[in-house]
C-alpha cells in the first residue's frame, strides 16, 4: 500500500471518529497510524537499498580504471576518495568531500558486524586514521581505487593487510539533503 493511500485512510477514519464512541476510533487511528509510520520506515529502508545498488553497479563498473593522486573522473583516474566521491555522485546523487577524513565525519558510524553492501569501509594505510576509503560490497570484500600503479579493483577485508588497517564503517542512509549542501 503506499504512503499516499495510507495518509487518506488515516485521515478519513480521523474524520469519521468524530461521529463515532472516542475510544474505538481512537485506538483504530492509533493503529493506523503505527502500521503508516512503520511502512514509512520500510519505504526508507527499500529506498535506501535500490540507492545502495546503484551505489555497487556503477563502483563495479569502474573496475581497472587506473589510480592517479588527486584523480576525480573516469578520464583522469582515481585516488580512493575521489572514486568514492564519483560513484555516490554518480549512483545517489550526493555530494560528499573530496577525502577520506572528511567522509568519514559523514553518515551514521556502523559496527563491522553490521556492514550492508553500500556502506563506506575507512582503513589507516599512511600511519593516518581515516587515509583511505573504499565501498563495501557484501561478503567481507569492498571496492577502491588503493595506489599509485593500481586501479580500482576489490579487496578481501579479512586480508591481514586490510584487516589490521580497518578503523570503521560510515552508512549514508537518509544524508541526501546534508551531503548535497557540501561543496
Amino acid at each position: 500500500m503506499n504512503t499516499k493511500l495510507l495518509l487518506c485512510m488515516l485521515l478519513a477514519l480521523t474524520s469519521a471518529s468524530c461521529a463515532a464512541a472516542p475510544s474505538a476510533p481512537e485506538a483504530s487511528t492509533m493503529r493506523f497510524a503505527t502500521a503508516l509510520s512503520e511502512e514509512a520506515s520500510v519505504e526508507a529502508d527499500v529506498s535506501w537499498s535500490s540507492r545502495a545498488q546503484e551505489v555497487l553497479v556503477n563502483a563495479l563498473s569502474l573496475t581497472g580504471i587506473r589510480y592517479k593522486y588527486g584523480g576525480k573522473s573516469p578520464e583522469t583516474g582515481f585516488d580512493c576518495s575521489g572514486f568514492v566521491r564519483y560513484v555516490y555522485q554518480q549512483a545517489a546523487n550526493l555530494s560528499l568531500p573530496h577525502s577520506a577524513r572528511a567522509i568519514s565525519q559523514l553518515g551514521k558510524t556502523i559496527p563491522k558486524h553490521e556492514l550492508k553492501p553500500g556502506d563506506l569501509v575507512f582503513f589507516n594505510t599512511l600511519k593516518s586514521a581515516f587515509s583511505h576509503v573504499g565501498i563495501y560490497l557484501g561478503n567481507n570484500r569492498f571496492i577502491h581505487s588503493p595506489s599509485s600503479g593500481g586501479g580500482v579493483r576489490v579487496e578481501d577485508m579479512q586480508s591481514s593487510y586490510w584487516q589490521q588497517r580497518f578503523n570503521g564503517a560510515q552508512r549514508l542512509d537518509g544524508l541526501q539533503e546534508d551531503a548535497k549542501k557540501t561543496p
